[in-house]
């Protein structure tokens, strides 16, 4: 440590003066400021290594862009995959020291590595290939709220890809059904079961998907049955779901990646499963459902129309 003192100093006494602020540039901006004086330790001519691991936290969480996986275009197209970027430390460090020490400018642009998507176009492409499970269901377009909610849902969970060993959660890949993030009301109930106001439908969305995953034979994690029978799926073949609840979480147990493909129109749920032609997968057998529209209760009237959100 004293080595590393003297040459700190050494290399202060050596230099020019050098502008006591620094800016750290990214992508033609500002994007963090820095005085010397702020990190000079008290009786050793180094930087404080914990106030720097701060600034470079700071920078990194400013800077950082995510990659963008590739997926499957409205056309049935494979749009390319975007890498994203983060900031290189060690290179950081070694600017930071410069400008500290005198020998740097007080100005630079952030060093960045780039971060790659996870998913790309040539595994996208593999894994689209094979269907290993599928999953039909009904609704009735008659009641609009609930037909949005579930073409919202089943638009969420299109395209994703499961990796060997991860696992899905339908919350966490849906998230919060809120009027901010464009779901609707659908205050009904199904043979007596109340539902809640935002989001009603998006049961039917996990439902097919448990029974499509389940012909496919993975592993089922945690899935949870409403307190009573819903019409749009055969007895005991449902999974309710619910923000901050109940939540359907399966693993993929093959030694190559799922995909997900999932639609809603004309009054029928789709869930597809696909794979590579590499997989070797055991599905099991799970009967279907019948074309015909599901029995229905409105909460306001007891008329037999709307669905809710199971």
């Amino acid at each position: 440590m004293l080595g590393i003192s003297m040459a700190g100093l050494l290399l202060m006494l050596l230099q020019e003066p050098a502008p006591d602020r620094l800016s750290v540039q990214h992508q033609g901006r500002t994007a963090i400021t820095a005085k010397r004086e702020d990190y000079r330790l008290p009786v050793i001519p180094l930087y404080d290594p914990y106030r720097f691991d701060r600034l470079a936290d700071e920078l990194e969480r400013r800077i950082y862009l995510a990659p963008s996986d590739a997926r499957i275009g409205p056309a049935g197209e494979i749009v390319k995959e975007k890498p994203g970027s983060r900031l290189n430390r060690p290179a950081f460090a070694d600017l930071f020291s410069a400008y500290y020490y005198g020998s740097g400018p007080g100005a630079f642009e952030a060093p960045t590595l780039p971060v790659y998507a996870k998913v790309d176009s040539e595994l996208l492409a593999a894994i689209r290939e094979k269907p290993i499970g599928y999953y039909v269901t009904y609704y009735n377009t008659g009641n609009r709220n609930r037909s949005h909610n579930i073409a919202l849902a089943a638009k969420a969970i299109d395209g994703t890809v499961v990796f060997p060993g991860e696992s899905f959660s339908f919350n966490r890949t849906v998230g919060m059904r809120t009027p901010q993030r464009g779901y609707l009301q659908a205050p009904v109930i199904v043979r007596g079961e109340l539902s809640e106001d935002i989001g009603g439908g998006i049961c039917q969305v996990s439902s097919t998907l448990f029974n499509a995953i389940d012909r496919a034979g993975m592993k089922i994690k945690e899935r949870y049955s409403h307190s009573r029978h819903v019409p749009y799926v055969l007895p005991g073949r449902d999974a309710t779901v619910s923000w901050g609840g109940p939540d359907f979480v399966f693993e993929n147990p093959y030694n190559q990646p799922a995909l997900i493909r999932a639609s809603a129109s004309d009054g029928r749920m789709v869930v597809m499963i696909y794979s590579s032609e590499l997989i070797e997968y055991k599905p099991r057998n799970v009967p279907g459902m019948s074309s015909r529209l599901p029995q229905e209760i409105s909460l306001k009237t007891g008329a037999r129309s709307g669905f809710g959100r199971g």
